[in-house]
């Protein structure tokens, strides 16, 4: 496929769709690479409607690549990893695969030992979706991706067609939003997989990345990582960041079992008990050697974060970068882990007739202030 530019003029923003590769069964990856006139650059990958790179500014003007990935599409389809994915149908664990909707039970494809891991053995991150639009509106640039799963794909009902579109604009904010749409009841849950590290990817550990939560509570999990069913504050807890602290601050908190369980983080935090009409804040992120700012706002009810605890120095990643334990974080808004199977949860159905939702906007700045214009 031959590179193209879509019309800009300087200080708009543009988009640029390319060939990234080939699947091993022949189906093209496109690459769509939008920018604004900071220089802040986020490529959209169609293999997993995945976040490939994002280059941000430091309070230098220095750009670099703040998410963990590879320079090529075989790195992807060599490690499952998730890295920058689209993760579903159902983000997080479903309990053993099985959930019952209307009656019935519905057994999944099980992917992480007795259960299934985001979306089953084929997930969403492993389907290449159709690039459906792209386009600039003055000082905005984005990028619509498509999928459309098939009734009973990874055991799950329901045919579903599923949106991802990704939007960069001028003031250093990468907007994802998530729709689905179904012909039979069915569950739903959509988020992004992206590993971030705001001093660069390769850079070496977050752990002295400061991290504000506002959730008050989480929902402790077993030895498997499935939800007990409880909902636990996180006063005097590891698991306290209402006011930000280094994410490695509380890390080795031997007395905690699920940090144990978990290598460290690696749960569901409760930002309310159903989504909200709005986005809002859902977590904050500085770093302190570069002085990049992330933001994350979304209406979901949940937020999983993990602090890349199984980054085993075997990933070798972009530009040779070997990828070791903590060297990355993930946030992702959604529902509650197996919310199918905790009614006290919520609820993850959607009908016919109705539209999923999920909105996560990424808010790029540096402490004190807005990004720089790169210098690069």
């Amino acid at each position: 496929m031959v590179a193209f530019a879509l019309p800009a003029v300087s200080g708009e923003a543009q988009a640029t769709r390319t060939a990234f590769g080939h699947t091993a069964d022949g189906q093209t990856v496109d690459l769509v690479t939008l920018a604004n006139s900071h220089g802040v650059r986020a490529s959209v990958m169609s293999y997993g409607a995945s976040l490939q790179s994002l280059l941000v500014p430091d309070r230098n003007g220095k750009l670099a690549d703040i998410v963990l990935g590879y320079d090529t599409l075989q790195g992807y389809l060599d490690r499952r990893q998730y890295v920058g994915a689209t993760v579903g149908r159902y983000a997080n664990r479903i309990a053993h695969g099985r959930f019952a909707l209307d009656g019935k039970t519905f057994q999944l494809t099980l992917d992480d030992g007795p259960n299934s891991l985001h979306g089953g053995v084929k997930g969403l991150d492993m389907q290449v979706w159709k690039v459906v639009d792209v386009k600039t509106m003055g000082s905005a640039a984005s990028v619509t991706l498509q999928y459309i799963s098939p009734d009973g794909d990874q055991g799950y009902p329901g045919k579903v067609t599923m949106t991802a579109t990704y939007k960069l604009s001028e003031d250093n904010q990468l907007t994802i939003t998530y729709t689905a749409t179904t012909d039979k009841p069915t569950i739903v849950n959509l988020s992004n997989h992206t590993c971030w590290n705001l001093g660069g990817e390769g850079s070496g550990t977050v752990m002295d990345e400061q991290l504000m939560i506002p959730g008050g509570a989480i929902t402790p999990v077993d030895a498997a990582s499935i939800p007990n069913g409880d909902i636990v504050s996180v006063a005097g807890t590891p698991y306290d960041f209402r006011v930000a602290k280094p994410i490695g601050r509380d890390i080795r908190d031997g007395s905690s079992q699920q940090l144990l369980f978990g290598h460290g983080y690696d749960m569901n935090w409760v930002i309310s008990r159903k989504p909200v009409a709005e986005p809002r804040v859902v977590a904050r992120v500085e770093d302190p050697r570069s002085g990049r700012v992330l933001t994350l706002w979304s209406a979901q009810p949940g937020l999983q974060f993990y602090s890349g605890n199984f980054l085993d120095g075997t990933t070798v990643g972009k530009a040779h970068h070997i990828y070791r334990q903590g060297d990355a974080f993930v946030l992702e808004p959604q529902r509650f882990p197996d919310t199918p199977n905790h009614p006290d949860f919520g609820s993850a159905r959607l009908a016919p007739g109705e539209t999923y939702r999920n909105t996560i906007i990424y808010r790029f700045g540096i402490d004190g202030g807005r990004a720089p214009a790169s210098r690069e």
